[in-house]
């Protein structure tokens, strides 16, 4: 064994990794020498709470899709209400002017109506009844009495009979006018209502869009980091785990040849499995049995990974049609961050050589016998 000369804090946590890799090694037998764990090795709760979850983001989809749906249709009934609504109010201006003309504008109620009576020269009485007749005056030519004395009153009250005439004509026209005007103001006015209301539910419309859009844009950023941070854990703590089973292994006394750790506490003939040297072909027999096992359990592991991983991208490129210019965004930020992982790779391959010299060249130069490759393969590793 190597003698150190003084136990520092590194020392100190490279002791409590190989404890931690001991207790690990103890359960793995467990899982290992247990047939259904071994045979079936599938986490189903996982499964079962994956599916549950693709489920919920199913619904979810399915329900905002048909708020879309319920919002446009909505839409499209209160267009096709406004237009019957403004089909309607045109035909009810129009009735109501026909009314009014029919009761209001009658040919035989207007004050001209006695110059162009058909039947006006029907209607007027004789030019003399009697001798007697006070109609009868000097321009009658029915008596000739001398000149007409009242001329001027007869044409003054006809000029202002004319005048009044015109007045009321005018009047009447102006209150046409005006009543023309409000119907007119009142037809803009529910155009610019109905316009108004279509453009507030195009407003709603593009506010949901945009809302759906954000949050998707987020899961997809979230998804893409919590994937980036387990892989660099991942990374992490497989370095950190292969250090110290280096360390382990170093340190240990099964490369410290030391016969002395094999004997067992129950009796001079017993052995301690994993420190013992020496094997029967039985023993071996099992052990491959055991790595068959392991290797099998390690593919329907890649085999899930990989459906998994499908099932995922099938997932993405879905969900992600409409977003292009951010997948472009992601794609050139993931090339990035291959980069640098395959630049840390570069190191750690380097690092690794380096060791690996320093192991052959330093550590491993008493090469090891055949009798020496006989111990291993006595554990679950």
């Amino acid at each position: 064994m190597f003698e150190f000369q003084l136990m520092t804090e590194k020392d100190r946590r490279e002791a409590a990794y190989i404890e931690r890799r001991r207790i690990q090694e103890e359960e793995r037998k467990k899982r290992l020498f247990n047939p259904r764990a071994r045979l079936i090795g599938i986490d189903t709760e996982a499964l079962k709470a994956q599916i549950d979850e693709k489920r919920k983001q199913e619904l979810e989809q399915k329900r905002i899709d048909e708020i879309f749906e319920d919002h446009l249709r909505k839409a499209d009934q209160i267009a096709v209400a406004l237009e019957q609504k403004q089909h309607e109010e045109q035909r009810k201006l129009k009735r109501e002017i026909n009314e009014f003309r029919l009761n209001y504008q009658k040919p035989q109620d207007r004050r001209e109506f006695d110059l162009n009576d058909p039947n006006g020269i029907k209607k007027q009485l004789p030019c003399r009844l009697h001798d007697d007749d006070p109609r009868l005056g000097p321009s009658s030519a029915q008596k000739f009495e001398g000149e007409d004395l009242i001329s001027e009153q007869r044409l003054k009250l006809q000029k202002e009979q004319s005048k009044a005439w015109l007045d009321q004509q005018l009047i009447e026209k102006e209150q046409a006018e005006r009543e023309r005007k409000m119907a007119e103001d009142a037809y803009k006015a529910a155009v610019i209502a109905r316009d108004k209301r279509a453009l507030e539910l195009d407003s709603i419309e593009k506010e949901c869009r945009k809302k759906l859009e954000e949050a998707t844009n987020k899961y997809n950023l979230a998804l893409a980091e919590e994937k980036c941070k387990i892989n660099t854990t991942k990374r992490q703590q497989t370095f950190e785990d292969n250090t110290a089973e280096i360390y382990n292994t170093l340190t240990s006394d099964l490369l410290t040849e030391n016969p002395d750790v094999s004997q067992s506490n129950m009796g001079p003939g017993k052995k301690i499995a994993y420190l013992y040297k020496g094997m029967s072909d039985e023993e071996k027999i099992q052990i491959r049995k055991q790595q068959l096992a392991q290797a099998e359990e390690a593919k329907k592991k890649r085999e899930l990974e990989l459906r998994m991983q499908r099932e995922y991208d099938d997932y993405i490129n879905g969900t992600q049609k409409s977003l292009h210019l951010i997948n472009l965004e992601l794609e050139r930020k993931l090339r990035d961050e291959r980069k640098k992982i395959a630049e840390e790779n570069l190191r750690l391959a380097e690092e690794q050589r380096s060791r690996k010299k320093f192991f052959n060249e330093i550590v491993y130069s008493n090469r090891a016998t055949e009798k020496y490759f006989d111990q291993f393969n006595k554990t679950s590793r």
